[in-house]
């Protein structure tokens, strides 16, 4: 089979196809044809090194798949050969972590492509408790576009942050595929949202969407245009990819009670907070890595209703991984890359 390799950590250009030896399902496995794979934000940071260096390589990323069941591992009965199939893009190593709540908390959760090689391949192994069948209706390359946000979103939108029907909800970087996907979950559950996006261009996209309000994180006015339109109470919910000197910012449009859910660090890996309005207005700052397969079931129940739908920014051939790398890294796509294992 053919995957896209790394042998060192840096730029896209160290992302090569080769051809390795197909895996093969051991017992409770399946053997999973990739149709497509779906790249993430940390696709990025882990083949720059910004993630760890302590992993081994050469090494295969990716956590999202959409795919097809190729051979079934002794015992497997759930399935059968050519079944389409979602594998969980991050999951317990361990039989006995896998009953944890949150999964995310399980003493060896690990997202897929970051101990384990990953989905950038034509041919993928994974436990038959971890995939899930896709009755989407959907094209692979569109399924491919859900599982990490899906379920990340969902998480935390619906479970940490709460959100309930009439909220008003702040979610940043409307037109990432983490960020678009959240605008889209929080107006499943009735929220109404505003979301920041980094350029104006990138507007009309995110109003698609159902974002009511949209603003660049640089306007002087981001605040004052985010009270009036919560009726000068401030927003419910902040949903937070973004990080950094972001945060406070964040804080200081919440309302007394609200929630900060922080779900990614991309603006930057520390924050400097003032304490004393935290405490007096009893805001909240919650943290969520992942979601678990009942996130990933009630997400897709919403892509099966039409209320949410994948968003598929550009597709590329296995054999230009780098050149979908140097548009991830530009940071430019509206929506999810996708890589076409096959084409």
């Amino acid at each position: 089979m053919r995957a896209a390799i790394m042998r060192k950590f840096g730029n896209p250009d160290v992302l090569s196809v080769e051809k390795m030896t197909r895996p093969e399902p051991k017992p409770g496995e399946v053997l999973v044809r990739i149709l497509a794979t779906g790249l993430n934000r940390l696709d990025h940071y882990v083949r720059d090194g910004s993630v760890t260096r302590e992993m081994a390589l050469p090494h295969v990323l990716g956590s999202d798949a959409s795919g097809v069941v190729e051979v079934l591992g002794e015992g497997v009965t759930e399935f059968h050969i050519g079944d389409r199939v979602i594998p969980m893009p991050g999951y317990p190593l361990q039989f006995e972590d896998a009953l944890s709540e949150p999964l995310s908390a399980a003493p060896s959760y690990t997202i897929r492509g970051l101990v384990e090689w990953g989905t950038y391949a034509q041919f993928m192994v994974v436990p038959a408790q971890w995939l899930l069948r896709d009755e989407t209706g959907l094209a692979p390359e569109e399924v491919a576009a859900l599982p990490m946000p899906l379920v990340t979103g969902v998480r935390a939108v619906k479970v940490v942050g709460r959100v309930t029907a009439g909220e008003f909800v702040l979610v940043h970087a409307g037109a990432s595929g983490t960020g678009s996907m959240n605008i889209q979950i929080a107006r499943a559950l009735g929220a109404r949202v505003a979301t920041t996006v980094r350029s104006a261009h990138k507007a009309e996209f995110v109003k698609a969407l159902g974002a009511e309000l949209v603003l660049q994180l640089d306007d002087p006015s981001f605040a004052d245009q985010l009270l009036d339109w919560s009726d000068g109470k401030g927003v419910h919910v902040v949903i937070d990819n973004l990080g950094g000197d972001v945060m406070p910012r964040s804080l200081d449009v919440m309302r007394p009670l609200g929630r900060l859910v922080s779900m990614g660090m991309v603006a930057g890996l520390e924050s400097t907070i003032q304490l004393r309005p935290l405490f007096f207005a009893q805001k909240q700052i919650l943290g969520t890595l992942m979601g678990d397969v009942d996130d990933m079931r009630w997400g897709l129940d919403q892509v099966r209703a039409g209320n949410v739908r994948p968003l598929v920014d550009e597709t590329f051939p296995l054999g230009k991984a780098a050149a979908a790398h140097q548009r991830l890294a530009a940071g430019e796509a509206r929506g999810n890359i996708v890589l076409l294992p096959w084409a």
